[in-house]
């Protein structure tokens, strides 16, 4: 698809402590590489990319492609720039909450994440996908996946052990997070949660989709 062809700009933020590997799983994401030097992110960046969403009926049936425009926020990780991440929440559908498998603290720090994205998100209950990350450094590891899970399952949200280094399960977490936000806005009798701009003039001419009064609502 060219450049300008999309029907729908979906806002993904990653999210979790200082070096548990949010940029190297979104570079994994948009480009299929992994670069071993760290580097801190200052502030915001982002990554964009472009797939075709097709969903999937009760009968298992596939619809209609549809065009996605994603652009992916990577946010710092430190506390001196918690004011500035945080006010990148609302325009957000999505949230990739990362916490390093070989560091307990960044995961105990999930609880503070999930807090924050409660005050913060477009609404109480966002669509959100629980990454534990780095899991190819299995000898180092410091939280079992079954305390993971546990956890994941009492926010009840999905849960994915990912690696940035290979790769593996990093395209079925975004994938999951993707499918999540496309079925809520389905689903959604209230549009008004949906941020301005996510649906494309040369995509889907539902009135209903392209409403947006209080990005706060959210009934579903």
């Amino acid at each position: 698809m060219s450049d300008g062809e999309y029907d729908y700009l979906i806002k993904f933020l990653a999210l979790g402590d200082s070096g548990v590997g949010k940029t190297s799983f979104l570079y994994q994401y948009t480009d299929g590489k992994f670069n071993s030097k760290f580097i801190t992110t200052v502030g915001i960046d982002f990554r964009e990319k472009r797939v075709v969403y097709k969903s999937t009926g009760p009968d298992g049936s596939s619809g209609k492609g549809q065009k996605i425009h994603m652009q992916l926020w990577d946010t710092a990780g430190q506390e001196r720039f918690r004011s500035l991440t945080t006010a990148f929440f609302r325009d957000a559908m999505g949230f990739l909450l990362l916490f390093d498998l070989t560091n307990e603290q960044s995961f105990l720090n999930v609880r503070n994440w999930m807090s924050q994205l409660q005050i913060h998100a477009y609404c109480e209950n966002p669509d959100i996908v629980l990454c534990g990350n780095k899991c190819d450094l299995s000898d180092q590891r410091a939280v079992s996946e079954d305390e993971a899970r546990e956890l994941a399952e009492k926010y009840g949200i999905p849960y994915f052990e990912t690696s940035a280094a290979n790769g593996q399960n990093v395209n079925q977490a975004v994938d999951v997070l993707l499918d999540l936000i496309m079925k809520r806005m389905e689903r959604c009798v209230d549009k008004s949660w949906i941020p301005d701009g996510t649906v494309r003039a040369n995509g889907p001419t539902n009135p209903d989709i392209s409403e947006n009064s209080d990005k706060s609502k959210c009934a579903c």
